[in-house]
């Protein structure tokens, strides 16, 4: 007897379960795919202790038909695609057809499902990918699909679980994405008969994120566009001041598809250029549709890693846009708007008063909170105050109309690893207030707010400064017309010499100079191979290597720029840059050294100006190219505003 033999079709799909079933986040996204690509306009998940004990995902979508019901958990049995060019032209978000058998193989699985053109739905259950039930059965158009024990056949895969809060987290965020992705789809996302996420499927992106991101973020938020002949893309992107400690707040969308791609991800950083503090990452959202054929996602069996066949054209409109948008805005910190800020001169109030906090006057706003019921209200003025609390949840009740679901998303991204849980604290405390916007008064609170933000005049870019004083040598202070600005010299100074030597730098001469000692360069066997491949690259930012042996390389001239005794460094740096990123950029390398010569060459803290020499930096300051942070990230400026002034001071009461 041979001793090759053909695995049989479960333990072939327990295999493939390894790689598309890795935790209960997995199932969730698989099985929300199938509810999309079904034409679903509303999709509740309903989660019980964070997957392990039952997944049950209901959609109004298409349905499955009777005939095809069995078939579905065939492996490589799927509606999607039929033919070799369906594979390079997919337009939907499933098509390997691995996902269900997969996940039937390793738990027990019931499917409720029924189509528009039948009088009859089907009834299924499943067992280790085992088929126990088959039977008619009545039941709306759409389908029920119902994971339970996950992985109960196979306990070698729990031992890689993580705790309940990790995989509900996983959970968690793999919903918010679709929530993005798809707008015009609403979710409901319920853990043990706990809300944690509504959306509306009103189909604006701006009103999702401001309830995921909290409302105070999303207006914040600035709309990006841009498009060429092969991409077209759209989205959000915060501004400066709003950052995280992680790239997990970032969200890149290719055609209705959440994906994973570094690349893109550096290219939004890279559209900030300096604007951002160093380990600080942005938010966004950012929507790009392409033909199907310069994408290719049949990479892994999850489908978050995709190939792009123009990458390099997509970073750099991505780039492009995200720069533009922020060029013409004013981003000096607003104080008053800091809500730490807030809470501290309310304690300080608070004290001088002598009252109890509850008993302070509090400012009028949209909505507030009733400590003694814990409710959150929107105060009106000639009715008493309006709960917004939604009906408990009932599992069996059936999805109602769109029309009866207008809401809003409630929930914050979570953190993924351990070291994104400060960040998430942060998120959590500063951004996202926890009411719930689930019914027609909540959502009127977002769409207020968010108009509220369009209708507001854009300010001046950069105001007329009348400098007035310094403090301990470090800060200088000056008026407008609209307030107080605290000035950090040093940053100030730093972002003035930091554009000086980087025109500088630039302007430079192609020449080159011989050396009188040339020297030689030593590389491992792969990296000589990619250094004799890319010769004519390097010749175009000025360095020119010559083979010195099977893996060495002698260099005999260097451009005239390089400053005096710092040739053979530049060049290796540059060398480097090309080993690690594929290319290389007399730009990003200048850059890099025009920010090095600008720190050290800036006055530091406990230097005291005249006032002459403070007049000059603050007018060289406004003619800056950005003048609103130092080449670093950090803020050159901050703004006290009048209103903030006489609010410190009580010359304005807040309305009892």
């Amino acid at each position: 007897m041979g001793k090759i033999q053909e695995l049989s079709e479960r333990l072939a799909n327990q295999i493939a379960a390894g790689e598309v079933v890795e935790r209960p986040a997995s199932v969730v996204k698989e099985l929300v795919e199938n509810a999309i690509d079904a034409q679903a306009t509303q999709i509740d998940i309903l989660i019980e202790e964070a997957g392990l004990k039952k997944i049950q995902i209901v959609d109004n979508g298409e349905g499955i038909s009777q005939e095809d019901v069995e078939n579905a958990f065939k492996r490589h049995a799927t509606s999607k695609i039929h033919s070799r060019d369906d594979l390079f032209r997919i337009r939907t978000l499933g098509f390997r057809g691995e996902a269900l058998p997969s996940i039937a193989s390793v738990s027990e699985l019931t499917l409720e499902t029924a189509t528009a053109d039948e009088t009859q739905g089907s009834y299924l259950v499943l067992k280790g990918g085992k088929v126990e039930e088959h039977r008619t059965n009545s039941l709306r158009v759409g389908t029920k699909l119902t994971v339970e024990n996950l992985f109960f056949n196979t306990p070698a895969r729990l031992k890689y679980v993580k705790t309940l809060q990790t995989e509900l987290s996983k959970i968690g965020d793999i919903v918010n994405r679709m929530a993005l992705s798809h707008p015009q789809i609403a979710f409901r996302l319920v853990h043990d008969g706990h809300k944690m996420l509504t959306t509306s499927g009103s189909g604006d992106l701006k009103q999702t994120l401001a309830g995921i991101y909290g409302v105070a973020t999303a207006k914040k938020m600035l709309k990006i566009e841009a498009k060429d002949l092969d991409f077209n893309l759209k989205g959000y992107v915060s501004l400066p001041e709003v950052t995280r400690a992680s790239r997990n707040y970032l969200s890149v969308i290719i055609n209705g598809r959440y994906i994973k791609n570094y690349a893109l991800n550096k290219a939004i950083v890279q559209g900030y250029q300096s604007k951002l503090m160093v380990g600080r990452y942005p938010l966004a959202v950012l929507e790009i549709t392409m033909d199907p054929l310069l994408v290719d996602v049949n990479v892994h069996p999850t489908k978050q890693e995709v190939r792009l066949s123009k990458e390099k054209e997509l970073t750099e409109l991505i780039s492009q846009a995200i720069a533009e948008s922020l060029r013409q805005i004013n981003l000096i910190p607003d104080v008053g708007e800091n809500p730490s800020f807030k809470r501290k001169v309310e304690k300080i109030q608070t004290e001088q008063l002598d009252l109890p906090l509850e008993e302070q006057p509090k400012k009028k706003s949209d909505l507030n909170y009733d400590p003694k019921t814990g409710i959150f209200y929107v105060e009106q003025t000639s009715e008493p105050p309006v709960s917004i609390k939604e009906e408990p949840f009932e599992a069996s009740k059936p999805l109602p109309l769109k029309s009866e679901t207008e809401q809003v998303a409630t929930t914050e991204i979570s953190p993924t690893t351990p070291e994104e849980a400060d960040d998430y604290v942060e998120l959590a405390s500063t951004d996202h207030p926890e009411f719930d916007l689930s019914t027609q008064s909540g959502e009127k609170v977002i769409e207020q707010a968010i108009t509220k933000l369009e209708q507001e005049k854009p300010q001046e870019r950069f105001p007329l400064l009348e400098y007035f004083g310094q403090m301990h040598g470090t800060y200088l202070f000056a008026q407008s017309k609209d307030g107080l600005y605290i000035v950090d010299q040093h940053a100030a100074q730093e972002r003035i010499k930091y554009e000086y030597f980087r025109e500088r730098i630039g302007d430079v001469s192609a020449d080159l100079q011989e050396l009188l000692v040339p020297f030689v360069l030593d590389y491992p066997n792969n990296d000589a191979i990619k250094l004799k491949e890319q010769t004519e690259l390097l010749q175009e930012v000025g360095i020119y290597l010559e083979e010195f042996g099977p893996n060495s390389f002698i260099v005999r001239a260097h451009p005239t720029w390089y400053p005096a005794g710092q040739e053979e460094s530049i060049i290796r740096e540059m060398i480097e840059m090309l080993l690690i990123t594929g290319s290389v950029s007399v730009k990003k390398f200048r850059e890099a050294t025009a920010i090095m010569m600008s720190c050290k060459r800036s006055i530091k803290a406990n230097h005291h100006l005249n006032e002459a020499q403070a007049r000059v930096l603050l007018t060289d300051l406004a003619q800056c190219e950005n003048p609103f942070n130092c080449p670093h990230g950090r803020p050159v400026l901050i703004h006290f505003s009048n209103n903030d002034m006489e609010h410190m001071f009580k010359r304005i009461q807040d309305p009892h």
